[in-house]
């Protein structure tokens, strides 16, 4: 694993020698479509870990979001791994090592924070809580992502919800901030049905609030929460390759976190699909580390 500067300042290791509670990691690369160029993506965990500098000595200050300190007035209990090592095309590797990192640090009994890459990291990453289910998932995205296959390949960032309803250890899904036109074509759209997906417009967000969506999640449940940046309006979040006007605002998706830490249990997160080159005065890494932010203290205070 790499590098500097690591996420808000923490460690790579406690050095107490307490198990974390927390462990973040990166993966530039999962699985890049045949003639696609995904080297974009991959400057996403440094553009956040950049981002969340200038809150680093703040770590102990009173967050209005959170109610308290991030750490609740506890000891840190969050680390950044670095990132795992994956190259663009290498596909089996890169799931490979991915879903083996998940599963390491669920073995350790904390809570892994994977920093994509696009949207096939997903993929291994959610397969690596197969000893660790029922799970159920909470995708915020703008888009279904329930493609079968794609230039041949079904791995892929459009594949992600359709590989997931396939493993044995995923009760449901719930997708929320859905809108527009993108990949889903009415094929997609009756997959999804059929499995029991449940589908959350942004539009029943903004109508009815973050409860549109967390009805669905039963109280109590083992949920991962998988976070593609296009979930987020594009005036908070531009930097992504496919802009939608009408997505969930950034207090709504804390306000999703947040309530969700508090209704079920966070086992997982993931954030992806953040594309530094489109980003605009580095809004986007900024949004994306506050959000990490506000799931690191969903998570610290489940009981």
């Amino acid at each position: 694993m790499t590098a500097t500067p690591l996420f808000l300042g923490f460690p790579d290791r406690l050095a107490d020698g307490r198990a974390p509670r927390v462990v973040i990691f990166g993966a530039g690369h999962g699985t890049t479509y045949p003639g696609k160029d995904s080297s974009g993506y991959a400057l996403a965990a440094d553009a956040i870990r950049a981002a969340s500098q200038a809150d680093a000595a703040l770590v102990e200050h009173w967050d209005f979001d959170l109610g308290g300190p991030l750490f609740d007035g506890k000891p840190i209990s969050c680390i950044d791994a670095g990132d795992i090592a994956t190259s663009m095309q290498d596909n089996a590797g890169n799931r490979t090592r991915i879903e083996a990192t998940t599963r390491e640090i669920l073995a350790k009994s904390a809570v892994p924070i994977l920093l994509g890459g696009d949207d096939s990291v997903p993929i291994p990453f959610l397969a690596g809580f197969a000893d660790h289910g029922p799970i159920w998932v909470l995708q915020i995205d703008a888009h279904i992502d329930w493609r079968d296959e794609v230039l041949g390949e079904r791995n892929g960032y459009s594949n992600p919800m359709r590989r997931v309803s396939e493993m044995a250890h995923v009760a449901g899904i719930v997708q929320v901030g859905l809108r527009g036109v993108g990949s889903a074509r009415l094929a997609e759209i009756e997959a999804a049905q059929r499995y029991g997906s449940r589908f959350v417009t942004a539009r029943e967000v903004h109508a009815h609030g973050v409860e549109a969506a967390l009805q669905h999640i039963p109280e109590g449940a083992r949920v991962v929460v998988t976070l593609d940046c296009d979930g987020l309006d594009p005036a908070v979040m531009p930097g992504v390759a496919a802009r939608t006007p009408g997505g969930l605002s950034y207090t709504q998706v804390i306000d999703l976190i947040a309530n969700l830490g508090r209704r079920a249990r966070i086992k997982g997160f993931d954030l992806v699909e953040l594309y530094p080159p489109a980003d605009i005065d580095g809004i986007s890494a900024l949004t994306a580390a506050r959000l990490l932010v506000n799931a690191i203290g969903a998570i610290v205070r489940q009981a």
